[in-house]
């Protein structure tokens, strides 16, 4: 195989380095709270940003420089594009990958042919995940581009493209088998609506609960035991989308009764749209036990769209993986750079610059993260704050010893409540301001 990127292997240099194509902080073997960095970390490149993004926006066409790939829809440029994307992992030293189907084979003129297709380009994809070692940390079906899924796929109008999206999904679901796949994303870009005058809600989301349920039965059948993840989005492209947030799908998961083989895949760009931080959506997922992966990217606050740019704010990736540390853990989920390089950034060495900054960026997050939980500063001042419900009154209201006419008359025994004490917020922020 020729070597499509002039790039020695990744290494970590540490701190003081100088060096662009160097890690600074992602040292994979450095052991943090008992586990190394790439088992916390578990990194994730993705196939439709990293190896199928031109760089085109509303406004101009691609300006990506690719020189592997001769813009057709070709087999041969579909299987010359997976020997790149290894390359690519191998010499970053990524365990994972992640992709929809339609990102690694063309789409043909009938179903079967897009599925013969696909299995043509999986047998080679296979080849190079026994090769390298490369896992694939989920994989999805891109049920959102095509013409027939302008009225959504699972929550569309029209049976006859639920029944499609149906069979779309049941391959994509082998092919995760096949593949060896930790898990399944679904992640509903058009299901929702534009308009309610046209739109029964009701049948649209119940229509959307059978289909996940298929998933699940059909799963069961084969044998595919990955988990399946929701990933919340509030808009765009539709301006409703029914996986708004993390709590509008877990309510979802539970009123479908899925909750059993689902959990959320979050990212911090949807997080913001639905006008949440990361760290909410995070804790709210962890909080339900619902948490299982993670979309790594950032937005721009004076843009209101998904902009997908890497992640390189510090206190992003420190409170993430403060988050992430205190439920738990991610796998086996991951962390999974739905990151796309800048459309002025078209040259490939973008590439390598653009994902060792995002890992740099969550291994220093990561260490902080653990610093702040083994002075336990942080911990011991939130559970002073809350230590009215540890004993007394609060005690037994928690045990559900209290009622509301038992806690007139304790208040009225008492005649006012106790002082209140300061949130003590600024205090906090300084206190994690000193680990940055």
């Amino acid at each position: 195989m020729p070597d499509y990127f002039d790039v020695p292997a990744i290494a970590y240099e540490g701190p003081d380095s100088k060096n662009p194509l160097a890690f600074r902080w992602y040292n994979p073997d450095e052991i943090v709270e008992g586990k190394s960095m790439r088992e916390h970390l578990r990194f994730s490149v993705v196939y439709w940003h990293t190896f199928r993004g031109t760089g085109s926006d509303p406004f101009g066409v691609g300006t990506a420089h690719r020189p592997w790939d001769d813009g057709s829809d070709s087999l041969d440029n579909a299987v010359r594009r997976v020997h790149v994307a290894f390359e690519f992992m191998e010499k970053l030293g990524a365990p994972f990958y992640a992709f929809h189907d339609r990102d690694v084979a063309p789409e043909g003129a009938t179903l079967a042919e897009s599925n013969k297709n696909l299995d043509a380009v999986v047998k080679v994809l296979k080849e190079e995940q026994q090769r390298t070692g490369i896992q694939l940390l989920w994989g999805t079906q891109n049920m959102f581009s095509h013409p027939r899924y302008m009225h959504g796929a699972a929550t569309t109008c029209n049976a006859d493209v639920f029944a499609y999206a149906a069979a779309q999904v049941k391959k994509a679901l082998e092919v995760s088998l096949e593949l060896g796949a930790a898990g399944h994303v679904f992640w509903g870009g058009r299901e929702g609506y534009q308009n309610l005058y046209n739109t029964n809600m009701k049948r649209e989301i119940d229509n959307l609960g059978r289909f996940l349920n298929m998933a699940v039965d059909y799963a069961d059948k084969i044998g595919y035991k990955g988990v399946f993840y929701i990933e919340p989005k509030p808009k765009e492209p539709t301006k409703h989308q029914y996986d708004s947030d993390a709590a509008a799908c877990i309510n979802f998961l539970r009123a479908y009764n899925l909750t059993d083989r689902f959990k959320l895949n979050i990212e911090t760009n949807h997080a913001t749209l639905a006008g949440h931080t990361m760290m909410h959506e995070l804790e709210y997922a962890g909080m339900q036990g619902m948490l299982g992966s993670i979309d790594a990217n950032t937005g721009d606050m004076l843009l209101g769209w998904d902009t997908d740019q890497f992640p390189t704010d510090i206190y992003l990736t420190a409170q993430t993986m403060l988050t992430i540390l205190k439920y738990g853990g991610l796998a086996p989920g991951g962390v999974n750079f739905d990151a796309k390089v800048r459309r002025e950034s078209f040259e490939p060495i973008d590439l390598f610059h653009a994902h060792i900054g995002g890992m740099d960026a969550f291994a220093r997050g990561l260490k902080i993260a653990a610093a702040i939980r083994a002075d336990g500063e942080l911990d011991r001042l939130l559970q002073e704050r809350y230590a009215s419900w540890d004993s007394g009154i609060g005690q037994e209201i928690s045990a559900g010893k209290q009622s509301f006419e038992s806690l007139e008359q304790y208040i009225m025994a008492k005649g006012n409540p106790a002082p209140n004490v300061s949130g003590r917020q600024e205090m906090l922020e300084n206190l994690i301001n000193r680990y940055l």
